[in-house]
């Protein structure tokens, strides 16, 4: 795995087309957690080869902040996998925190990344282990295997949701991926939501959504967002500058939630340490050690978001 980027944010996930040099010239300004920069879907085939050279330059080239940086690969079931990630990782050097895997349908395929990337660090003279893994969900085959999935290596930093692909897989009536269906009495994915949630966090791993496709509703944007937010979902993958904006809101604790998780940690501390007792009132609520937890991942969330604490009288 990757050390710098494995614990870096990721609320908001930039998708760019290799192909595209405009667009690649323009996400190094985009406000956004991460940025990939994609061989896959937004590829035409006869411009899929020519787009790893690009990858490569942009990588190399461009004025990245510290942002975590990735490029996704095409699919193992095509003809451009090995060839995109030997041509990228040898060329792009040190920068490049991650490979992005699309449609993992087994482990075994983790696997393979894994020790492809192993061959071609050794041989690129880079540290073996320095490139993460990402890996997508997009398949029924997919999510079935999925705890098998997210255990297959250490490289894994995240586990991603792909909508689109996932609907198509189940024969879904629909024609637009993530986004709401109003005849779904209910939301139609929280059953693959909770089951990739539970399968990257009991592995350790960052989890993502996928793209909302309507790019100019921002405002079905956020209310579909708070979804996976509220379930516990790190980020979300962002297709324009404007949906990134509003993905670095949702998915960052606010000022007052940040405040009070440390004062929950400050008089559960005081409790237990000074006090001696494992639970305590906390103005009309019981505080204990399960409160403990949840403060501290609010205040994980909001020290990766670069919230400070309030200035306390």
């Amino acid at each position: 795995m990757s050390a710098r980027s494995r614990d870096l944010p990721r609320r908001s996930c930039l998708s760019t087309p290799a192909s595209s040099e405009r667009f690649l010239a323009k996400a190094p300004t985009v406000s956004a957690d991460m940025t990939f920069l994609d061989l896959e879907d937004s590829v035409a085939p006869l411009e899929k080869v020519a787009a790893r050279a690009k990858a490569v330059d942009a990588v190399k080239n461009l004025s990245w902040d510290d942002r975590v940086l990735c490029v996704r690969v095409n699919a193992w079931d095509t003809k451009w996998t090995y060839g995109d990630v030997i041509e990228v990782v040898s060329g792009a050097g040190e920068r490049l925190d991650e490979i992005m895997l699309p449609k993992v349908q087994t482990a075994a395929e983790v696997v393979a990344l894994d020790l492809l990337l192993t061959q071609v660090e050794e041989n690129a003279g880079l540290t073996v282990g320095h490139i993460g893994i990402e890996a997508q969900i997009e398949t029924t085959r997919g999510l079935i295997n999925v705890d098998d999935i997210c255990a297959a290596s250490p490289r894994l930093e995240t586990i991603i949701f792909g909508p689109a692909d996932f609907a198509a897989s189940m024969e879904m009536p629909v024609l637009t991926g993530g986004v709401q269906i109003p005849e779904y009495p209910g939301d139609h994915f929280n059953y693959v939501f909770s089951r990739i949630l539970m399968a990257g966090r009991a592995n350790g791993l960052q989890v993502i959504d996928g793209p909302f496709l309507l790019v100019r509703e921002l405002d079905k944007l956020r209310d579909f967002a708070q979804r996976t937010r509220i379930l516990g979902y790190d980020g979300k993958w962002a297709l324009t500058p404007d949906q990134a904006q509003v993905l670095n809101e949702v998915y960052s604790p606010t000022q007052e939630q940040f405040d009070r998780a440390h004062d929950i940690l400050d008089a559960y501390r005081q409790a237990t340490e000074e006090e001696r007792r494992g639970a305590v009132m906390f103005g009309d609520e019981m505080i204990d050690e399960a409160s403990r937890k949840m403060a501290t991942k609010f205040v994980t969330r909001g020290l990766r978001a670069g919230l400070t604490r309030s200035q306390t009288s």
